[in-house]
């Protein structure tokens, strides 16, 4: 079972780096072996060589935004084949936007089989925030924490549930 999570985002943004966070945390953690945690902050074309090193399942852990209240978690399974078509491209220096990343990759003849994203809901910055940056997560979202830490200890344990059925 190879199993690759990716923490996302930019910590001078407040609660973008809810994924950097998630993934830092998880470090100090014991996994299977197996089970690869990078904190892949923006570095979009990082992720893209990762997404094409043949893992059986990615977790990617990013600030999401959804209408929700602050700090509300969401695990979407992503269906990479049924993303739309697009051109490859060179992902943004200073941002990274997974599904870009998972369309490049696709657009690269790769389509991983398992792909979650843990997405958190931020707390969305004020105008001067947005342009001086906030470092630390808001309260709402420093509280979803723990509850995304067990999300994932599932979900790993889940696919590697399914890993070892589908080797029988």
């Amino acid at each position: 079972m190879r199993i690759l999570i990716g923490g996302i985002g930019n910590i001078f943004w407040g609660d973008d780096g809810f994924g950097v966070e998630l993934a830092q945390r998880l470090m100090r953690e014991r996994w299977p072996e197996g089970v690869r945690i990078t904190d892949f902050g923006i570095r979009g074309i990082d992720l893209c060589y990762s997404l094409v090193d043949g893992y059986d399942a990615y977790i990617l852990l990013d600030a999401v935004p959804s209408g929700e209240r602050p700090g509300t978690l969401q695990l979407m399974d992503v269906d990479v084949r049924n993303l739309p078509r697009v051109a490859p491209a060179v992902p943004d220096g200073h941002a990274l936007d997974p599904l870009q990343v998972l369309q490049t990759v696709k657009a690269m003849g790769v389509v991983p089989a398992r792909v979650y994203v843990l997405g958190c809901t931020p707390l969305q910055l004020t105008e001067e925030e947005a342009f001086e940056g906030r470092i630390g997560l808001s309260a709402a979202v420093a509280a979803s924490i723990e509850q995304a830490l067990e999300m994932v200890r599932l979900l790993v344990d889940s696919i590697g549930r399914e890993c070892l059925h589908e080797a029988a």
